[in-house]
């Protein structure tokens, strides 16, 4: 199969590139160009379907290191689910995903492994698993079932790794843990991409765990220490070494835009925006479960459920999101100058082309915001076949309207309904 897409602004890490035409062949770009030039003798093969960008942004397919589901399906909930879930997120651009998993007992997230490994055989669009858990500090849990919480010991460790059958992309792990450093070594030397995450570390044990083989922050500034003048914290850590990517979720209540705008000038080229999707990106407001801990979704908002709260009620959002639970002020006439507790944010509904609008809304430049969801994460995972619109790499294209929403998707050649 051939397709041609011509008169589109190609905007991909090398930069943007008007009047520009792409030829796909099979599962790869065969060749590119600008202006009319593709129209010359032998460039495009009889019975081409040629399409006509007429100025459309044209991308690289994003790729998502970090998402739990979507669609009203969790990744936790086995592989129809999973192909539920990923039907939603490449209905806007999202090509290649890391399937992630929440904290759960061993042997469920031994089975669930199995299953990734399973569809992942079968779809190469499906790039393997992420353990976000069980491995995390019990004091920055986030959205995760304290009870499933745990170290990384040898027979764990093994289990774990024995069961993803080789498709254990990355795992969030909290380095002041016992025997976390050690862990860290022992996946990172099996390929494992190790990333630092849910923690209490400073500054000097995130270095000391970057040494060992971590290379990526989990969602940066949620779910850990923020920066401070005198604690520097793992934020700053991993923004001072150029060995560390460090995730962001772009949707404007994980990370305050100014924030956003600021990780990207203080780390170009390693910043990879993930979802962090729970169940509910791309379904509607309500109640949903992330693993086994009850969600409500307000307004677009995911958080946890308050465990007196009434079947199918409604929290106030998070206004600091850092992975626990935020104290805020009471304001009512009983309450006022007492803490009370707001709910603590439980994952996200975002898709990645509306990662890519909040990005572009904070002022980060367009080159770069792409490049965010295309050439960086496909470096993190040691894909260099994925992320850029040239010949020789794999077909995953995403074309734009102007305004950047998601119009047509292609994956390895194929277009993705």
């Amino acid at each position: 199969m051939t397709v041609l897409v011509h008169g589109a602004r190609k905007l991909d890490i090398d930069g943007i590139v008007d009047d520009f035409w792409l030829l796909i062949s099979g599962s790869t770009i065969a060749a590119t160009g600008t202006g009319d030039s593709w129209r010359a003798t032998g460039v495009v093969p009889p019975g081409t379907d040629v399409i006509d960008a007429a100025g459309a942004w044209l991308t690289p397919g994003f790729i998502d290191l970090h998402a739990h589901g979507g669609g009203g399906f969790s990744f936790d909930d086995g592989a129809d689910a999973i192909r539920s879930a990923l039907a939603v997120h490449r209905a806007h651009g999202t090509t290649r995903s890391v399937i992630s998993l929440v904290a759960n007992p061993p042997h469920v997230l031994a089975a669930s492994l199995d299953a990734i490994a399973r569809i992942a055989a079968d779809d190469p669009l499906v790039l393997g698993s992420h353990l976000e858990g069980p491995f995390l500090a019990p004091s920055r849990k986030g959205a995760h079932n304290p009870d499933f919480l745990g170290v990384p010991t040898h027979h764990v460790l093994k289990q774990l790794l024995e069961a993803s059958e080789g498709r254990l992309v990355q795992i969030t792990i909290a380095p002041e843990l016992p025997g976390a450093l050690e862990a860290i070594g022992t996946f990172a030397a099996s390929g494992t991409i190790v990333a630092i995450g849910h923690t209490d570390a400073g500054y000097d044990l995130t270095r000391e765990a970057v040494d060992l083989g971590a290379t990526l922050l989990t969602h940066a500034f949620n779910a850990m220490p923020g920066i401070h003048h005198r604690d520097p914290g793992p934020v700053t850590a991993a923004l001072d070494d150029p060995r560390v990517t460090l995730e962001l979720i772009a949707d404007g209540v994980h990370v305050h835009p100014a924030v956003l705008a600021l990780a990207f000038a203080a780390a170009p080229g390693r910043i990879a925006l993930v979802t962090d999707a729970m169940a509910a990106a791309g379904a509607p407001d309500g109640a949903y479960l992330l693993g086994t801990l009850p969600v409500t979704v307000r307004d677009g908002v995911a958080t946890l459920t308050p465990a007196d709260a009434p079947s199918g009620a409604t929290g106030d959002p998070a206004t600091t999101p850092d992975g626990t639970a935020a104290a805020a002020v009471g304001t009512s006439a009983e309450g006022a100058g007492r803490a009370s507790v707001a709910p603590t944010i439980a994952g996200s509904t975002l898709t990645q082309d509306a990662a890519l609008c909040t990005a572009l809304a904070a002022g980060v430049d367009p080159v770069a915001a792409v490049t965010a969801l295309t050439a960086t994460p496909a470096r993190v995972l040691g894909r260099p076949d994925l992320g850029r619109l040239t010949a020789g790499y794999a077909a995953d294209l995403v074309l734009l309207a102007p305004t950047f929403e998601v119009t047509r998707v292609w994956a390895a050649g194929r277009p993705l309904p």
